[in-house]
């Protein structure tokens, strides 16, 4: 997983505040998308069973649409007071997870916010955002999707949903994936990002 992360956080578009470049940034987004196709049909790590393969790949998704990339603050919880939630999981389990803040964005037009996770005991190396939306459970997995969001130092970052992805226990019920808590809910369709076929 961490070694399909890296080689996603360097292909999709670096965080920033202004507009991405259209042309370029679909480019990059396309690019990752083939890398993330590539790794699960012949990484000896893919989580998805050799036999599953031509079943789930390739993965579907949206158009890649930089209207779905938008800048958000992020609002930091104390490091000493930051909230520990049990997250329920795909196998019917509870996950602790420690809550490390809010990012805040506007998205077509309107304010929203999403709670930004690690797994307690783990280094905040990035910021773990499981979300659902109005697609979930018909267009996208029921139980929500994925964001991994590289750390930054200003404070500003970029919530990008076209890098929105499916949990591996879609392809792969071995695995056992947090579902997104009641606030990470939003009441939007994000038509951006990985689908279910």
């Amino acid at each position: 997983m961490r070694r399909l992360l890296l080689v996603l956080l360097v292909l999709l578009p670096a965080c920033s505040p202004g507009p991405p470049d259209e042309s370029k940034y679909i480019e990059r987004v396309e690019r990752a998308r083939a890398a993330k196709n590539e790794f699960l049909r012949s990484s000896p790590d893919s989580p998805v069973p050799a036999g599953e393969r031509d079943r789930f790949l390739p993965l579907t998704y949206y158009p890649p649409d930089s209207g779905y990339a938008v800048p958000a603050a992020f609002v930091p919880d104390p490091p000493g007071a930051r909230p520990k939630m049990e997250l329920q999981t795909s196998a019917k389990k509870r996950r602790l997870m420690e809550r490390l803040g809010l990012l805040r964005f506007t998205l077509q037009g309107k304010p929203f916010e999403l709670a930004a996770f690690v797994e307690s005991g783990q280094p905040p190396d990035r910021l773990f955002v499981p979300f659902a939306d109005t697609t979930s459970g018909s267009e996208t997995y029921p139980g929500g999707r994925y964001l991994d969001i590289p750390p930054e130092t200003t404070g500003i970052y970029v919530v990008d949903f076209n890098g929105a992805y499916n949990p591996y226990c879609y392809y792969n019920p071995a695995y056992d994936c947090p579902f997104p808590p009641r606030e990470n809910r939003l009441s939007i369709s994000i038509n951006a990002g990985e689908k279910v076929r």
